[in-house]
C-alpha cells in the first residue's frame, strides 16, 4: 500500500520535518508518508523505523565514559568498597548538576537543511 502522488512542496516540507522535528511521532510519521512516496515496501520502511540498542547508547555512552574519567581514572583503590564509593560519589554530584538532554547533534550534517534524503 502507498500513499498517493506527493508533490515537491510536500515532499520538501517533510524532508524539514524529518530534519527539525522534535517530536518523535511527528518525525516518524513523516518519514512513513515520504518513504511510501517515494515507492518504499512496508518491510523496508520499518526496519528503519525500528529502534535498536546501540540508538540508546549513544546517549549513555558519554556518561560511562565521565564515570571513567571522574571517578577511575589515575585511582588504585584497595577495595571494591572504596572504588563503589567513588563511583557512588561522581554520580550523586552528576545528578545534582544534570540538566535535560537537548540540541543533540546540532552541528551534525543530517541536520543541515540541504542534506539530501536518502531512503533506504
Amino acid at each position: 500500500m502507498f500513499v498517493r502522488q506527493v508533490s515537491m512542496a510536500e515532499g520538501q516540507r517533510l524532508q524539514r520535518i524529518t530534519r527539525t522535528a522534535k517530536d518523535s511521532v511527528k518525525l516518524r510519521r513523516a518519514v512513513v508518508v515520504l518513504m511510501s512516496a517515494q515507492g518504499q515496501l512496508a518491510p523496508d520502511i520499518a526496519h528503519l523505523l525500528k529502534v535498536t540498542y546501540a540508538s540508546w547508547l549513544n546517549w549513555i555512552e558519554a556518561e560511562f565514559a565521565a564515570v571513567r574519567y571522574f571517578a577511575l581514572n589515575g585511582t588504585d583503590h584497595r577495595t571494591h568498597p572504596e572504588q563503589d564509593a567513588a563511583i557512588g560519589d561522581y554520580i550523586r554530584w552528576r545528578n545534582q548538576h544534570a540538566r535535560p538532554k537537548s540540541g543533540f547533534a546540532i552541528n551534525s550534517k543530517i541536520r543541515h537543511p540541504d542534506y539530501p534524503f536518502k531512503a533506504a
